[in-house]
């Protein structure tokens, strides 16, 4: 054990822990003094689990300190110092966590778990990648392994600007990687590069129409080249993704198994899905269905129905409402009402490359027929709204429903909300509304600056207006095709205001503080799923979810907290997943499915940059010339990240920047 996982030297000496550790706690409580048990009534339960010597933040304004917390039947039924703590371990099973930071369980409000984990073990993930040149020897290794017809696909949770050359891959680099194999790579919602075999894969040739809203770029004989454009809806990048290969029911299963493995990793208990395009209810939920029978949820997962047919809108939400109850199901698997789809005239797509889309005049009557449906029913009701002018025309909407027929109660919210003025988080206040916020501009903001400015950047999302308005905020990540479903580096970007590129975006008055950015994960989007009395907090009778840390969030430089991740995740008093000392503790996964997927080489987010099994190679921000190109100008002669846009866009002034 490092010193620096005890800040100030605090925590017992390396002997101390080694006596204590995992368990070997539960023999000592023999030997405790009758002044600490007398307290405990005979009533007082005897526990299950118990975790000792530890820094728990329990976000109970009650008692927001701990050194212990005692779980019976999956929730907590002691929590404070040890000598109020240690006397129900009779039986136990004891964990030192060693003075290690413990928090509670962390709750994406907004992600797509579910179409994510049927799809996780396909997928080259780049996310947390400091190099091109590491991904591209990722990739190399990946379409060196990757049977035919199978495509390899990275499939966003990265940025450009992450990287130290500050470019995606040109496509002659692709192709020459993988002339044979089928690559599909997006980036954020603004495109896709498609190598030659993936052209051909999906068809597209010189006839192929552009879509509505996309564009397939052409050489000058009218060919495509790869490159496809969202302009400004990425209907074309998600409609071209869905011609790949599908894995077979039981590897679904696999896939999502270690999806929410990975997302334990990070110290997730708990997400409400957002659906998505090309995720059908009921038919895409039948594998979450059977993990939550088979008793193999590691997540708890509320979910909303996202619907899929333009102008069938109204009738998808009436069939749903006769097939599910609100609420409907336990506190591992609900349904969560609707969204965040509600109706295809109201989506303002967020590509921030591109201007603001003007949506059409079909907005009101359409949102209007569905919201009332929703409210009779009782329905809550999530929608997605990037900007402050669509979020007008929605509250318009609301505020006619709310008068004939009150939400009185009934959880609704907004669902980004990058732009949103004053006057409409007074507007949802007023209705009982919420706001469920994500670090889309920790991936986006470059280009949310190039195109509006550093000052209308300083407040976008208007986190510390929302708190201060008193309007219910949750975070999330909106995972996994945008940003990466890393909640620690959503944590980064809510208390340094910076993207992952290292842009410095807010003032200090729209940072937050680190144990309150906590709240918004845990506590805060408790409320999206109606579990804020249940869950998010650390304290006798809320569910037992916690993650201990593998650094103290409170304490580490801003630097590092993106690089946290847990050593141990607790999902209603089960341990759902262990690494270093803790790992013999959690159950034991099969290998991912197929033998050849990329996470069973690579696995998931790569924390610190680091890709395990690859050597290390020079960058290209080390020297004066692009390493795949000729000498030019480039991220060489420019500080980047920087606060000077003119030096930080200089950097990616490079003409190979994604062609």
């Amino acid at each position: 054990m490092n010193s620096h996982d005890h800040p100030g030297g605090e925590g017992p000496d390396d002997t101390a822990r080694r006596r204590w550790l995992l368990g070997a706690g539960a023999a000592l409580t023999l030997g405790l003094a009758p002044r600490a048990r007398a307290h405990l009534s005979k009533e007082s339960p005897m526990a299950d689990l118990i975790i000792r010597n530890a820094r728990i933040t329990t976000l109970d304004p009650a008692r927001p300190q701990a050194q212990a917390l005692a779980v019976a039947d999956g929730r907590i039924v002691a929590i404070g110092s040890e000598a109020e703590v240690m006397p129900l371990a009779t039986g136990a099973q004891v964990i030192d966590a060693q003075g290690r930071r413990l928090v509670p369980g962390l709750n994406d409000s907004h992600t797509h778990l579910i179409r994510g984990g049927l799809n996780y073990n396909l997928e080259l993930r780049w996310d947390g990648v400091r190099s091109l040149a590491d991904a591209m020897a990722m990739l190399k290794a990946q379409v060196d392994v990757t049977p035919a017809p199978q495509w390899v696909r990275v499939v966003g949770g990265f940025t450009a600007t992450q990287f130290a050359e500050k470019r995606l891959p040109t496509l002659q680099e692709i192709n020459a990687i993988a002339p044979d194999t089928p690559v599909f790579l997006l980036h954020l919602y603004d495109r896709a590069l498609l190598n030659r075999a993936a052209l051909r894969a999906c068809g597209y040739d010189r006839d192929t129409p552009d879509p509505p809203g996309g564009r397939i770029e052409r050489d000058k004989a009218g060919n495509p080249t790869g490159l496809l454009l969202a302009k400004p809806n990425a209907l074309i990048l998600y409609a071209t993704l869905a011609k790949g290969p599908r894995l077979p029911p039981e590897y679904q299963v696999n896939s999502t198994r270690h999806f929410m493995r990975e997302l334990n990793r990070l110290g997730i208990t708990s997400v409400i899905d957002a659906g998505g395009g090309f995720q059908n209810y009921p038919e895409d939920y039948q594998i979450v269905e059977q993990l939550h029978r088979d008793g193999e949820l590691t997540v708890r997962i509320a979910y909303n129905l996202f619907t899929q047919h333009k102008r069938g809108e109204l009738d998808d939400f009436r069939t749903w409402t006769q097939m599910l109850q609100p609420r409907q199901g336990d506190d591992l698997l609900r349904h969560n009402g609707a969204g965040e789809m509600l109706v295809f005239s109201a989506a303002d797509f967020e590509l921030f490359s591109e201007p603001r889309p003007e949506l059409p005049a079909e907005l009101e009557p359409d949102l209007e027929s569905v919201v009332r449906l929703l409210a009779q029913h009782r329905w809550p009701f999530r929608i997605h709204a990037t900007y402050d002018e669509s979020i007008s025309r929605i509250l318009d909407v609301y505020e006619k429903v709310d008068r004939e027929i009150p939400f009185d109660g009934l959880h609704w919210f907004i669902d980004h909300a990058e732009t949103v003025s004053e006057r409409n988080i007074a507007r949802i206040a007023a209705m009982g509304g919420g706001i469920a916020v994500q670090h889309r501009m920790a991936y986006q903001g470059e280009a949310f600056v190039e195109r509006y400015g550093v000052q209308a950047a300083r407040h976008t999302p208007p986190v510390r207006r929302m708190l201060d308005a008193g309007v219910p905020v949750g975070a999330g990540t909106d995972a996994t095709r945008v940003a990466s479903y890393n909640p620690w580096v959503a944590l980064s970007w809510l208390v340094t205001g910076r993207t992952v590129g290292g842009l410095s975006l807010y003032g200090e008055e729209n940072l937050l503080e680190r144990e309150e950015a906590l709240r918004l994960w845990t506590h805060g989007s408790a409320w999206f799923s109606g579990d804020e009395d249940r869950k998010g907090r650390l304290a006798t009778g809320q569910l037992a979810d916690f993650a201990l840390l593998s650094a103290d969030y409170l304490r580490v430089p801003d630097a590092a907290i993106a690089d946290i991740t847990s050593v141990l995740t607790v999902v209603g008093g089960r341990i759902v997943h262990g690494d270093g000392d803790y790992a013999r503790l959690a159950p034991t996964l099969p290998p991912p499915m197929p033998d050849w997927s990329p996470v069973r080489r690579f696995g998931g987010y790569q924390v610190g940059g680091l890709v395990p099994g690859l050597a290390a190679q020079a960058h290209h921000a080390h020297g004066s010339a692009c390493r795949m190109h000729a000498p030019h100008d480039h991220a060489a002669h420019h500080v980047a990240p920087s606060d000077d846009l003119r030096g930080f866009w200089g950097a990616l002034g490079c003409a190979c920047f994604a062609f």
